[in-house]
Formats: structure tokens, sequence, C-alpha cells
């Protein structure tokens, strides 16, 4: 853990790197998987997740036995509270409906918008360290709502073949179409690709590790959309001296616990919270069963001292943080000066740990300063926006001569014939015109 005091301006860049492996490195690794995946379909998935999975497959779709079998296997109290995770997001995200109704941008010209859903979308959950089943439902249930026709989810098994049965669970309750056996840049290519077993989608969404993200990077440049270019995990919290040290270090913990690669940030305006939190960090550690990768985390961790919430503002808007905890006095009105984050929660009694699991928003956020530019997972993610326009005689008229003109100027001359036939069909005869309704 670095602890910076007053950094001046000059300072922020250097400061506020991330410990992110730069992909390009693994370009080349990641594409020669990809393409065998391309030539050779399951074969060459097979043999890449014996390779390195430690697990030879005879099928790569879980069945409809394997997710039966799940279900038993879960505990009562845990499916409620999937539940409640899932009633919750389904809320929130069900909320973000809206369609645009149909206006006259001038006499006789109508325009309107519709949202059609990506029929095919596949959601990748990592494996690794820790069974990700609440990233299922943040992934599948938007999709479920959107009502694409088809939704797939790639996961990698463990040495016994398996998917953790909450995995499972969870994507039978949020409406997961078909589950495989994949994990890896290996499971990006089949998606992108298809295989004999794997079908094609048109949009990929989920984390992954740094192959993962590099094998999404590729394949997106011709063959399949993504969500976003995600990265490890982070949070920043921003604190002045109302903010309570044991949440704080249990929030900068929180992250910490993801991986390795993870980065907690402290910005503060109060130095004498500073020791208190190090001292729980320390105190909250040691009880962590995954304190090896939270130690390590916290070597790409900071706590920054800053002179005052202006320059925290200005600090955390460069870093563009995937989660940002406001735990100061006055935090909503902290909060209106936020334009670079991927969530934000406030107030000492909101946690990052409730944005991942169940108060109905999103986790599937953008990392490495791409907030700056990136939404997070939404109902959006899971459309298309389709525009309509319906134009009368009259319409065409009124807007006949800007179009030429414009069209002319850009020197597009067919584009400016196709209003000039029609203005000089309108001479020769009338043409009865009826708008028909949609």
């Amino acid at each position: 853990m670095q602890l910076i005091k007053y950094p001046v301006r000059e300072e922020w860049q250097q400061i506020l790197k991330r410990p992110v492996f730069d992909t390009t490195t693994l370009f080349a690794t990641v594409q020669e998987i990809l393409e065998d995946v391309r030539k050779r379909g399951d074969k060459a998935l097979k043999e890449i997740t014996l390779h390195f999975d430690k697990v030879k497959l005879d099928k790569l779709e879980v069945t409809k036995e394997e997710i039966a079998e799940a279900e038993t296997m879960i505990s009562m109290n845990l499916k409620q509270a999937i539940e409640m995770a899932r009633r919750n997001i389904w809320k929130f995200h069900s909320e973000q409906q809206h369609e645009m109704p149909e206006i006259q941008t001038s006499p006789g010209v109508y325009c309107w918008q519709k949202a059609v859903a990506i029929e095919k979308v596949g959601l990748y959950v990592p494996g690794g360290t820790a069974p990700l089943f609440s990233t299922v439902l943040m992934l599948a249930v938007p999709a479920q709502i959107a009502e694409c026709k088809e939704i797939i989810l790639c996961t990698p098994p463990n040495k016994e073949g398996k998917i953790h049965p909450a995995v499972l669970y969870a994507a039978k309750v949020a409406g997961v179409h078909r589950i495989f056996k994949v994990g890896g840049s290996q499971a990006i290519g089949a998606m992108a690709y298809g295989t004999e077993s794997v079908p094609k989608v048109y949009k990929i969404f989920g984390p992954g590790n740094q192959y993962v993200t590099a094998a999404k990077q590729l394949v997106s440049l011709r063959d399949v959309a993504i969500d976003m270019p995600a990265g490890p995990s982070e949070v920043e919290i921003i604190a002045d001296e109302t903010s309570n040290p044991v949440f704080v270090a249990a929030d900068m913990l929180s992250q910490a616990e993801h991986g390795v690669d993870s980065q907690s940030i402290l910005i503060t305006v109060s130095e004498r919270i500073i020791e208190p939190v190090m001292e729980q960090i320390e105190l909250q550690l040691e009880k962590l069963p995954r304190k090896e990768i939270a130690k390590k985390a916290l070597e790409n961790s900071k706590i920054i001292l800053v002179k005052t919430l202006e320059e925290a503002v200005k600090m955390t808007n460069e870093y563009a943080p995937e989660h940002l905890i406001i735990s100061t006095r006055y935090y909503l009105g902290v909060s209106q000066n936020i334009i670079n984050a991927g969530s934000v929660f406030l107030g000492n009694y909101s946690p990052e740990s409730a944005g991942d699991y169940a108060s109905g928003t999103n986790h599937t956020l953008p990392t490495n300063g791409y907030a700056k530019a990136y939404s997070g997972v939404n109902l959006d993610s899971y459309v298309r926006k389709i525009t309509f326009q319906q134009l009368t005689q009259e319409g065409l008229t009124n807007l006949s001569n800007a179009i030429i003109l414009m069209a002319e100027n850009e020197e597009l001359m067919a584009h400016s014939n196709a209003v000039k036939v029609r203005l000089n069909e309108e001479k020769e005869v009338i043409i009865i015109e009826s708008r028909h309704p949609r």
C-alpha cells in the first residue's frame, strides 16, 4: 500500500496508473487460439480445454440433467438470495425501456425510432478463483428483458468437468437458453465464429482475465460486437473526516480480493483517518480466506491525501474508476461533479458489494479508465435502435431545396437527382398520398 501526500497535478498521471498488463503483448498467442477454434471448431475447444483446464470433455454443452442436479445442490437460503437479486436487477433494468414516439420534424416529415433486441448474444462468465454466479444474473437478466432470441453462456469447467451449481442455477432463473463448458480466449472464439456445438452470436458480454480481454478486442475488429474492453476490477473511495475507517478498509479489501491485479484507491482530505484505515486493513486482511490474493493486490493500491474535495473530484474524474464510493458529509453535492465513473455508491451505508449483488444496478462496468467513454452494461446494451421516417409530397417539397443544395455541394449528384425526379413527377401527375398508420 502506497501513501502519497499532496501530489501536484503533474504527478497525477503517474500516480493513477493501473497495474494492467498490456494485452497487445498477448495478441499473437491469443490470435493462434482464435484461429485454431475458427478452423477446427469443437475439436480445438476440447484440446485447448484439456491443456488449460486439465479436463477431458466428451460434450461441451451442459445437459438438462446437470442443470436439474445443480438445483438440488443449492441451499434454499442461497436460492432466495439469488431470487432477491434477480428481482431487483429485473426491476432496475426494466425501467430502462423507453421508446421514442413518432414526431413531426417539419410539416409532412415524420420520424420515429424503435428498439429491437439483438437476436443472438453470448455471455462469458469467468471461472478462475471464484464462481461468479452474480455475473450470470447481471448479464442474462437484461438480455431476457430485451427478449433476445438466443442467449448462450460460456464458462470454464472445473477439473471434474463440472460447472459450479450456483452458476447453473442462476443461468436457469435468469433465462439463459444454452450453457457451454468453455473458458478463456477459446470461449470468445467459439462465440465469435461458431463451432459444431457453440452457435455464433452477434455480441459478446462479460468480464475476464487478460487473455479474454485480448480475445474480445481481436474478435471485435471484424467478427462480432463486444460490450466493452473490460479488465481487472477496481474501486476508488473519496473520504473525509466523517468516513468510518472500518467501512473504508472493508471496501478496499472487498475489491482487492477479486484478483492480484485489482486496485483500490483511497483519496481523502482528512489525514487523521489514514492511520486508522491502514490499521483496519491489516486487521481485516488476516481474517480473509483470500488474503494472499488481497495482499498482492494491495501492493498496487494507494492512499492519496489531497487538500480539498474539489481536488479529490478532479483527480477522480481523471482516474475514471469502475466503482466509486463517496463517503463524505455532503456526498450528494460531491456526486453532482462526478462525470467519469462506472457506478457510484453514496454515503457510509452504500458498499460496493451492494451493487455487485443485489441492489439492482449492473456490476459489469468499464475499467482501466474506459468509464470516460463507455457505459456499464444496461438494457440498451442488448438492443439496436432502428430509425424510421416517412415523407409526404409536402414534406419532401419543403426539404427539397436544402437536400439538393447540400448534395450538390458535396458533389453527390445522384443524391440530388433522387429528389429532383420526385419533384418533376409531381408536376406531371397528381399523386394521392395517404399516411398508413403503424
